[in-house]
């Protein structure tokens, strides 16, 4: 062998070796570089219809209910579970607590919505229960007095649908629920306020303990038809019929956003409702 031919051969020994090192650090150093995580934004938003309550969150518990822990977990506006867990609710009510159906409306009042489920439900002589918005009962006084002169129950659903709530400290929280009670009292003075829907759904122990501090009983449901994604009248009212039992609290909304194919399906799901179950509005003395 010349001294030409194994400097050649030297030399191609050494670029073998450098490449795989030059490799192998590429492969050591992709590995130490994080995955990254599309952002996810929340938040209200306005339009046409009025606010939009836009705030999922990220993660979540079994069937759409939220996870235990110190924060909310995701469940869609308002929820997106068909069936609540209990380990994940800290003691919320997630049915009505008799053998009657109750029909849970959220999010209003709002002026083209709300009267329009009213009427319907005058029509088939149906009491429910509003889980209404402190900003908007503040807004439409009016509105908050028609749901209780035609016999319907208050709920407090916070000052402006804050999923995070509960989240917050036992002081902010407790400032939440009581600027809500004091809009809805200045439209309904004397109209009890006994129960408490956490938007989201996104259950805490601090927010069911200053709930219950306050006179308020914490409430879920038992039937959700995901309204608030606009699934159209004849998926919301195929999903309600189908799911419905008796003792099941049925979530539907009446704002946050367009909510006509709510109020279409309403037309479709009383009639059937009521000749198959006995609807109430959730008692005003809860135990």
């Amino acid at each position: 062998m010349t001294r030409g031919n194994s400097t050649a051969r030297a030399a191609g020994i050494v670029t073998v070796v450098v490449a795989a090192l030059l490799g192998s650090a590429y492969a050591l150093g992709r590995s130490l570089v994080p995955d990254q995580v599309p952002g996810h934004s929340t938040g209200a938003t306005t339009g046409a219809d009025g606010p939009h309550y836009a705030d999922q969150l990220s993660g979540g518990g079994p069937s759409g209910t939220p996870s235990a822990g110190t924060g909310p977990a995701e469940t869609g506006q308002d929820g997106s579970g068909q069936e609540a867990g209990t380990d994940n609710l800290f003691g919320a009510h997630a049915t009505s607590g008799s053998p009657r159906l109750a029909l849970t409306f959220d999010d209003g009042p709002d002026p083209r919505y709300t009267p329009q489920v009213l009427a319907l439900l005058r029509e088939y002589d149906v009491h429910a229960t509003f889980c209404v918005v402190g900003e908007n009962a503040q807004n439409h006084p009016d509105l908050i007095q028609a749901i209780v002169n035609e016999g319907h129950t208050l709920c407090n659903h916070s000052w402006h649908h804050d999923v995070g709530l509960g989240a917050r400290s036992a002081d902010a929280i407790r400032s939440d629920l009581l600027r809500t009670n004091e809009a809805i009292r200045a439209a309904v003075p004397n109209a009890p306020i006994v129960w408490y829907r956490q938007p989201g759904g996104a259950w805490t122990y601090p927010v069911v303990t200053v709930a219950r501090q306050l006179g308020m009983t914490p409430l879920h449901w038992s039937v959700d038809p995901s309204d608030w994604e606009l699934p159209g009248a004849g998926k919301i009212t195929a999903t309600v019929l189908t799911q419905a039992q008796p003792g099941s609290v049925v979530l539907l909304h009446d704002a946050g956003g367009n909510r006509q194919g709510t109020v279409d399906a309403l037309r479709r799901i009383l009639p059937d409702l009521t000749a198959r179950f006995e609807l109430e509005a959730l008692p005003t003395d809860p135990t």
